[in-house]
């Protein structure tokens, strides 16, 4: 276990010892502690094995991006910011 620390911007410092460079991830916060899942560099090649689809990857974020747009909207209403 590894402690990190986090600064005043909100940034974590991953230590050395983990060999982990320029990756990205998921960061889960779970009660009093956090979950970082690292993300594959190229998510959709790696999908791709198991994850079959007729659309191409445009169509795909075209509405991707549409129902993140539609939830938006409904969570801002039934938030009563709309």
């Amino acid at each position: 276990m590894t402690i990190v620390t986090v600064d005043d911007r909100g940034r974590m410092t991953i230590p050395k010892e983990f060999g982990v460079k320029k990756t990205r991830a998921i960061i889960i916060p779970a009660g009093t502690f956090f979950v970082a899942i690292p993300l594959p560099t190229a998510p959709y090649e790696q999908a791709r094995e198991w994850l079959t689809s007729q659309q191409d990857k445009k169509e795909l974020k075209a509405l991707a991006e549409k129902a993140a747009k539609e939830d938006a909207v409904k969570r801002a209403k039934r938030r009563k910011q709309l």
